[in-house]
């Protein structure tokens, strides 16, 4: 039995409506970002008085740092339901693949990436920064294990990997490559993937 439906009629329609604020929330970040977008856009986009908004959030602050845990914690479940099989490089490429897929379906808006004032309201809300310590300390168990396993190369500092690999998903060749090449999302996934892990570089 899942959660919601544990929950009375009214809460039920307490935490859809919440939902329903998020996603819509997402959808603006990702097209107008953090500056231009508003509570009154948010708002009309649900379908919601303000007044019923600032039920769920007090703020815009809060509702974005609602929207980015929401992210982490989608990350996170992704990673965790991935084939024990797996090697961790097939993980980390799976976990890539998963968010370019997001991304380019309008639900990855990487707020911190572009704007300073993002990072540091985000840095002020303990709950995302601690899930964002959990996720980085699982992705650098598989950086680490990747690079053991011979998978990933061993000279380049744990950090390198990891923030490039944090970088590939926020790239704005994503963009560029939907807007101005011929290329479906398809095979933007896979070239971007294959860019990330195996570079540029002709194989001799």
């Amino acid at each position: 039995m899942s959660i919601l439906s544990k929950l009375s009629f009214k809460d039920q329609a307490f935490r859809l409506r919440e939902d329903a604020i998020l996603d819509a929330t997402t959808r603006i970040l990702a097209v107008k970002g953090f500056d231009l977008m508003t509570i009154d856009d948010i708002a009309a986009e649900v379908g919601i008085s303000k007044p019923s908004l600032y039920k769920h959030f007090k703020s815009k602050e809060e509702l974005v740092g609602a929207v980015m845990t929401r992210l982490i914690d989608e990350a996170g479940a992704q990673l965790a339901s991935l084939d024990a099989g797996l090697s961790a490089l097939q993980q980390l490429q799976a976990l890539l693949e998963w968010a370019l897929r997001v991304r380019l379906g309008g639900g990855l808006p990487f707020l911190p990436s572009t704007s300073a004032h993002v990072r540091e309201m985000l840095m002020k809300n303990l709950l995302y920064v601690g899930k964002v310590i959990k996720l980085n300390s699982q992705l650098e168990k598989r950086v680490r294990q990747a690079k053991a396993a011979g998978e990933l190369r061993a000279d380049l500092p744990d950090d390198v990997i990891l923030f490039s690999y944090y970088a590939r998903s926020c790239d704005p060749t994503v963009e560029y490559l939907r807007l101005y090449s011929k290329m479906g999302d398809e095979d933007i996934v896979r070239y971007m993937l294959d860019v990330s892990f195996q570079g540029m570089l002709a194989t001799k």
